[in-house]
């Protein structure tokens, strides 16, 4: 396996990113197994109805559970397919899913589990503790390196195979915080990916797993359907008989399918801030939540004056957030005081902090004996970011650095940025929050050595971010809550002074849906949607 190009086409598909990105027709066709009972199978009581689902980012992009990071398949794998553990889409707490219970003592070293009997995967073969094997050696894989491992590989050992049903996972030391991360484990059938080629055709679109819906059809750049799965008999059955989910990424089309009277979605998620009022007077519930959604710069500190830490700050102090939050957000965005959202339980104001200062930014530029810097600025083509674009343009033009600004869909960025290593900055957004809550999995999926992050930043191989990633691994083993808190307070503050990927603001995400249609919804503070316990609406 090539491992660079594996990276590349990870961080292409990083739907948090953006949306649009290229994937052959050939390849993109191809669609999960039909039930072994044909037609749309089985469903929950209260199902039996076909909804409609909008999101606002592609469905073309990598559909590999342990490699995505795209809004759109991760939505989609906790519908198709299980961990041991899943985990409640907003509070995190872990339950049972393919396992048949959390393990008593999250303190301990060794964790024991037992699958639930009669578990099958879409095409009808059973799940088998060989399955669990066969997913966690491709988690823990150096060599394909899939983004999931920098999840794992901190604090896993080992896992074994104990029975047919039956596994061990050891670990390094005690992590409590395993319990929750596992439900990024999404467990898959070995018979079908472990054939030559099975990991590229699940980067391409080819999803079975056991959960309680199957793909039933996959047509990148537009939709992707479920059906109910009848053998499904886990503790999340579907209350849906089929479930279409379109992918619009661009806001006026988004909106229009899900208003007016001849809306044809019940629900849809990155609502436009200036659309929220507009929906609610025709009739929809529009809920939102403050998370980890952020927009971020990144430097190419290769490429100088990038690799000089106070040109890198003197940008930060120059864009004017204000500005951003109050025309670009209409409001529903807060300006960054740290790394991790002040919502985090772990947050803490950093002990830098980028508050509009032009003075501040030209004296840092004039120290690192910069007078004559051209910025071009890539960026992902975001509907709520590309209305943020011009104000960090006005903010750096005004500070004497002429900036041209080059949104484009996200495929097209990386693709420019893995063929040309002379980039400059780039802004995009993203929400760690889709991977879960706790600070050392947050900081990870950015600041990870040898990641697709680092990697493309070109620092993590800096005596600064040697520190920053011991200072990471110290924190993670730390026992004491105390001190482990403390020490992850330390790596923020580098996080903060090195400005390499930091954000600009963290922003209120929106869910619009009709509740004459559909109850038990609940609004993410991340991209995508969870209805595993929602159902249509009856009177």
């Amino acid at each position: 396996m090539n491992h660079a190009l594996d990276r590349r086409a990870l961080l292409r598909a990083t739907a948090a990113l953006g949306a649009a990105g290229a994937v052959s027709a050939a390849l993109g066709a191809c669609s999960g197994p039909p039930s072994t009972t044909g037609g749309g199978g089985g469903y929950g009581s209260g199902g039996g109805e076909e909804l409609t689902a909008v999101i606002g980012y592609g469905n073309d992009q990598s559909w590999d559970p342990t490699q995505t990071a795209s809004a759109f398949t991760m939505a989609a794998n906790h519908h198709l397919y299980e961990g041991l553990l899943d985990t409640d889409p907003l509070t995190r707490a872990p339950y049972p899913a393919l396992a048949t219970a959390v393990p008593p003592d999250q303190n301990a070293t060794r964790w024991r589990f037992t699958l639930r009997d009669d578990a099958t995967w879409h095409d009808g073969e059973p799940v088998t503790a060989d399955d669990v094997l066969f997913t966690f050696d491709r988690i823990l894989d150096a060599e394909a390196n899939p983004l999931a491992r920098s999840f794992f590989v901190s604090w896993l050992k080992e896992v074994r195979r104990t029975g047919e049903r039956d596994v061990e996972l050891d670990l390094h030391f005690p992590f409590p915080d395993a319990a929750s991360r596992l439900t990024l484990a999404k467990i898959m059938p070995r018979h079908v990916f472990g054939r030559p080629g099975g990991w590229d055709e699940a980067g391409a679109g080819l999803a079975v797993g056991s959960g309680p819906y199957r793909q039933a059809s996959h047509q990148p750049k537009t939709n992707t359907t479920f059906a109910a799965y009848n053998g499904y008999n886990g503790p999340r059955p579907a209350t849906f008989a089929r479930m279409n989910w379109l992918s619009i990424v661009d806001a006026a089309p988004r909106v229009a399918k899900i208003s007016g009277s001849g809306a044809d979605a019940q629900i849809a998620e990155n609502i436009p801030y200036a659309n929220a009022e507009q929906l609610r007077g025709d009739g929809l519930t529009v809920e939102g939540g403050a998370g980890m959604n952020h927009v971020f710069l990144m430097f190419n500190t290769a490429n100088p004056p990038f690799d000089d830490v106070r040109v890198r700050q003197a940008l930060f102090h120059a864009v004017d957030t204000g500005q951003m939050i109050d025309v670009g957000l209409r409001g529903h965005g807060r300006a960054a005081t740290s790394f991790l959202n002040e919502e985090n339980p772990a947050h803490t104001e950093a002990s830098t902090v980028y508050t509009h200062d032009p003075d501040r930014a030209r004296a840092l530029l004039r120290a690192a004996g910069v007078t004559d810097l051209r910025v071009n600025l890539m960026a992902v083509n975001v509907s709520w970011l590309v209305d943020c674009l011009p104000t960090i343009k006005e903010s750096w033009d005004a500070i004497g650095v002429p900036t041209t600004l080059e949104p484009q869909e996200t495929s097209a960025l990386f693709t420019k940025m893995d063929q040309n290593q002379d980039y400059q900055v780039v802004a995009a957004v993203a929400n760690p929050n889709q991977f879960g809550l706790d600070p050392d999995l947050i900081l990870r999926y950015n600041y990870t050595p040898g990641g697709g992050w680092m990697t493309y930043t070109r620092w993590d191989e800096s005596d600064d971010a040697r520190a920053l990633f011991a200072l990471m691994d110290e924190a993670t083993r730390e026992p004491d809550p105390a001190r482990k808190l403390a020490l992850t307070h330390r790596s923020l503050d580098v996080i903060a002074e090195q400005a390499v990927l930091y954000p600009l603001l963290h922003n209120e995400l929106l869910t619009a849906w009709n509740p004459r249609a559909l109850t038990g919804v609940r609004a993410q503070p991340y991209p995508g949607i969870s209805v595993l316990q929602a159902r249509p609406y009856t009177s």
